[in-house]
């Protein structure tokens, strides 16, 4: 691909395809040509990876998943088919900026955070590596939400990606399944007929998947909600037009909104859909496919592998007996082992609020079929282990559990860590793993280093090719080769004025978006990730205001200057999260308006965190803020991301933060904090908030002054609630590890100090982080769960 050929085929798509010429055309018409230039050189090794699969009857890998946060797609793609250099050359012969065009695309508003980001990097290591594999999930006209700011507090506002045009995907309007609600099933000729009461269309849209050097393709197949009934002309001829329209809101309500506030039956009936909708239709298009080449479903199993991501596609282990058994005529037991060596379950957390459970009255309401057969597998796991504890049983007061079923539909299921995987098996799922010895295995989570290192950071992953040579970026393990250059002063000036242009960029873009003006010599001290209680944002926080509250009683001390970075959402039903939002807002309205704190400390945080915020804030972050409660964090991925970009780690012993600090070497991480054992055993004592607040000045100080109102002088009392949870109840356990993160914090400061040592620290975090690829990840889950075979 020239750079002739490709400015050819912008000004074709632009002219034919958007129906603009160059002298009209605005830069979002500038975009919608180039993304479909990109894309017609992904669709040839889409079609040819599909052909080989179905030529070669491969096993199938299909990975379903409530969220995709696939980012901006176009600069990707530009990379993974090696035509970053060109599109850029051949956009400025026409006057255009390749980055300033890639800054145009809205973010894909189709997940939430780590669970969404892990399936986005595994669909693009799967088509790296040639794994024949398909997403599944829904297509959100609105996503989770979009999140702003009002005098500090979360206001969510719908996400609009959808209202442009969607270059990457096709529409599937051939490729269409009915999913059943609510009815009633009665039996005929001994056999299960489920009539539903209420039904919808799922429509497929396809979004290709290309691989490094773009040798292989594969597909995200995500799922659009259309009434059966399109529109009821009678009603509307009768002068009722909003009921004439409400089989089409009904049904396009299912696919608009990521994780419903289910705080209210309608709420969570909707999200049950969800899930359902999603589910089926993703299994009717896997036996589809399958029925297509084979003559019955009795090999199933050696042929298709599912992958379950998280308890919310849990329903597909019933779809698939349903269809069989019900729709193919095969017995039930024969379904299950079937459906059992089709399936694998990744846990994504141990917090028992996170293992859906859903009222039996419910399920039984909106799937009356599949609650019946959710009966019939319990019934027999319980036959096949007449001893097993009541406390593993599926359906329990009154309860549906997603976790058990998951767990027992599965051949495998994975944790995603060393720590979190040996937790599901001590603790989760421990009275399972008995019955099923060999069953928990642990894979690791991974980051692609394409997106995350090549594409986020080129100014590091040049330097990387020309320490080490080309062709790191499909075998990570090859960073290992940094590490001479670890010792070399020369590299690390190098490495560090990388860091050092790109903090100057993020300065630039906080200082125009926010208004804050931070220094790019400051320490960027970053916490980006979903808001959440025991992710202790509160203390990253209290210290910040530790800090503020020991330079105003020392105005003349010597300081080391911080910016402190946070980002991320609440969800919207999650009171305590927000107040946290409203805190952090508080807390830095105060310290940036400061005269006396000046540069020594600001706190930054921008509204609406997602992929293309979080390329801009990692390359620039010197330190990692990765402070769960131990036990908490199933893996993670952010600190995956910093660390791989060369900042150093402040965290716990908690998910892959374990085998990031093995990895990259204890004298390089900065660890505080309680064990998980430790945090078990200390909430033992009813007392212990009260007893580490007392033994520390410092934090009795800093909730001295969120009582008075010190950051909320309208409103002296807005934070009572937090301090009275702080001295009574503190489950996470951030008043009795704030000591030692405040010891480990000095220690943060001193390295920070000492330039060289910093530098080279902070180059071997880089240098030793090719464990964490997704490629390796998918590698394990095609050897260990899938038994699927590269085929490349």
């Amino acid at each position: 691909m020239t750079q002739d050929n490709l400015r050819d085929d912008i000004l074709h798509h632009l002219k034919f395809t958007v129906g603009k010429d160059p002298g009209h055309a605005s830069s979002y018409d500038w975009r919608l040509a180039l993304s479909f230039a990109l894309r017609d050189r992904i669709v040839e090794p889409w079609f040819a990876s599909t052909r080989k699969t179905w030529k070669e009857d491969r096993k199938r890998v299909f990975y379903l998943s409530m969220e995709f946060l696939i980012g901006r797609i176009v600069e990707d793609a530009a990379i993974n088919l090696g035509l970053q250099d060109t599109a850029r050359a051949a956009l400025a012969e026409l006057g255009q900026d390749f980055d300033a065009l890639a800054d145009d695309e809205p973010d894909a508003a189709l997940g939430n955070g780590g669970l969404g980001r892990l399936a986005a990097c595994y669909m693009e290591s799967m088509a790296t590596i040639g794994c024949p594999g398909y997403g599944y999930g829904i297509r959100y006209e609105h996503g989770l939400f979009r999140q702003r700011f009002e005098a500090g507090r979360q206001v969510e506002t719908p996400e609009d990606w959808l209202t442009q045009r969607h270059p990457w995907e096709f529409e599937r309007p051939e490729c269409a399944y009915t999913i059943g609600f609510k009815g009633d099933v009665h039996e005929v000729d001994g056999r299960a007929v489920w009539t539903p009461g209420e039904t919808v269309i799922a429509s497929a849209y396809d979004m290709p998947v290309v691989g490094w050097q773009g040798r292989w393709a594969n597909t995200l197949r995500l799922w659009g909600a259309m009434p059966t009934t399109l529109f009821d002309l009678e009603r509307f001829n009768r002068g009722d037009f909003t009921a004439a329209a409400e089989p089409e809101t009904l049904a396009r309500t299912i696919s608009r909104v990521l994780y419903p506030d289910d705080t209210t039956y309608q709420g969570k009936e909707l999200r049950l859909k969800q899930e359902y909708f999603m589910a089926s239709a993703a299994i009717q298009d896997i036996l589809r496919r399958y029925l297509e080449s084979h003559e019955d479903l009795s090999q199933l199993d050696e042929h298709v592998a599912i992958q379950l991501n998280d308890t919310h596609p849990a329903l597909a282990g019933p779809e698939l007996i349903r269809l069989m058994v019900d729709e193919h005529a095969m017995e039930f037991d024969t379904a299950m082992r079937i459906a059992q060596g089709c399936l694998g379950y990744t846990n994504h957390t141990l917090l028992p609020e996170a293992l859906e459970r859903w009222s039996t009255w419910l399920m039984g309401t909106v799937l009356p079929r599949h609650m019946q057969i959710i009966e019939m597998i319990d019934a027999a796991h319980a036959t096949a282990h007449p001893d097993r504890p009541a406390s593993v049983a599926i359906v329990r007061g009154n309860e549906v559990h997603m976790g058990e079923l998951s767990f027992i539909m599965a051949h495998k299921v994975n944790g995603v860590s060393a720590l979190h995987s040996g937790l599901v098996k001590s603790t989760l799922f421990h009275e399972l793993d008995a019955l099923h010895p060999g069953r928990i295995i642990n894979v690791t989570n991974g980051i692609t280093p394409r997106r995350w290192l090549r594409l986020a950071n080129p100014g590091l992953a040049d330097l990387i090719s020309e320490t080490i040579g080309e062709g790191w970026e499909a075998d990570l393990d090859r960073l290992k080769g940094l590490e001479p250059h670890a010792d070399d002063a020369g590299f690390l000036d190098r490495f560090m004025a990388v860091k050092r242009a790109n903090k100057a960029a993020v300065s630039n873009w906080v200082s125009a978006t926010l208004g804050v003006t931070v220094s790019p010599d400051a320490m960027f001290d970053v916490q980006v990730k979903r808001i959440h209680e025991y992710k202790r944002q509160l203390m990253n926080v209290l210290e910040t205001i530790a800090q503020w509250h020991e330079i105003k009683k020392n105005p003349g001390g010597d300081f080391v200057p911080r910016v402190k970075v946070f980002g991320g959402k609440s969800a919207p039903g999650y009171a305590v999260a927000k107040e946290i939002i409203h805190l952090i807002n508080d807390v830095a309205r105060v310290v940036n308006n400061d005269p006396e704190i000046g540069d020594r400390l600001k706190v930054v945080y921008p509204p609406n965190y997602n992929v293309s915020m979080a390329e801009t804030l990692i390359p620039a972050a010197d330190l990692s803020e990765q402070i769960s409660t131990a036990g908490k964090e199933a893996s993670g991925t952010g600190n995956m991301k910093l660390s791989l970009n060369g900042a150093l780690t402040i965290g716990t012993l908690d998910g892959a933060n374990v085998e990031i600090r093995e990895h990259v070497g204890a004298e390089n991480f900065f660890l505080f904090g309680m064990t998980a054992e430790e945090v078990v055993q200390r909430r033992k004592n009813v007392n212990h908030a009260r007893m580490a607040i007392e033994a520390n000045d410092a934090l009795r100080d800093v909730l001295q002054l969120l009582a008075e109102g010190r950051f909320s002088p309208e409103q002296p009392d807005r934070y009572h609630g937090i301090v009275d949870r702080m001295w009574h109840h503190d489950h996470y356990l951030v008043a009795s590890d704030f000591a030692d993160y405040q010891r480990a914090q000095a220690e943060v400061d001193a390295a920070f100090l000492d330039r060289d040592r910093w530098a080279r620290m902070a180059a071997l975090n880089t240098a030793r982080m090719g464990f964490f690829s997704s490629d390796r990840s998918i590698r394990d889950y095609m050897r260990d769960v899938w038994g699927a075979e590269s085929a490349l």
